[in-house]
């Protein structure tokens, strides 16, 4: 299984970035999927999960700025980025499987794609 992010970079604070997720190498649509994210110094957040029904769900440090979707004919998973504060800025990470942060039952992880919010 291979996952490969992409669509990072640096913004300013309140502006918006799109990352995608593509996923090769599994069955992508019978699976969820997750974004988490590291901060500089910091331990690993999730960050938003999204079923294979496309129920969705996201950290309260989010909700309201962060929008996860998904795309089955693509095999990818965005995770849409507004009104982005400095507090933001980090590697992001997404992950195969939807199990918030119980770490050790994701299997599969992308490389990572560097978020970093600053004027």
């Amino acid at each position: 299984v291979q996952l490969v992010e992409s669509g990072g970079g640096l913004v300013q604070p309140g502006g918006s970035l799109r990352l995608s997720c593509t996923v090769s190498g599994s069955t992508f649509d019978t699976s969820g999927m997750s974004w988490a994210r590291q901060a500089p110094g910091k331990g690993l957040e999730w960050v938003s999960g999204i079923h294979r029904d496309g129920s969705k769900d996201y950290a309260d440090s989010v909700k309201g700025r962060f929008t996860i979707s998904r795309d089955n004919g693509e095999n990818t998973v965005y995770l849409q980025m507004d009104s982005l504060k400095v507090e933001d800025t980090a590697v992001y990470y997404c992950a195969l499987g939807f199990y918030r942060n119980s770490w050790t039952k994701y299997d599969d992880w992308g490389q990572g794609t560097t978020v970093t919010v600053s004027s």
